[in-house]
């Protein structure tokens, strides 16, 4: 269910909009133990899907580090080489 809740801080380039709020549409969900709410919920969980996305953004833009930024294609090869070993047939 968390597939997308994934670092996103000090990568070049940084973390979009889209990203963010995907982070914390999963976010939400894993807390609500609800992938949809039910039509009487809706209204809570986008009021706090969107919270959640401000004050993820507001996090990241705060955030400071001496580390060089992560390459995500790099990143994402070692992911999918870690995957691929993980799943590999035995």
């Amino acid at each position: 269910m968390c597939r997308n809740i994934r670092q996103l801080h000090n990568f070049a380039p940084p973390a979009t909009d889209e990203e963010i709020r995907a982070s914390a549409l999963q976010y939400v969900r894993k807390v609500s133990g609800s992938t949809k709410p039910a039509k009487a919920n809706e209204e809570a969980f986008d009021r706090a899907v969107e919270q959640v996305t401000e004050v993820t953004a507001t996090l990241l833009a705060a955030l400071v580090t001496a580390a060089p930024p992560k390459d995500r294609e790099v990143e994402a090869a070692k992911a999918r080489a870690r995957s691929a070993e993980r799943y590999a047939a035995a």
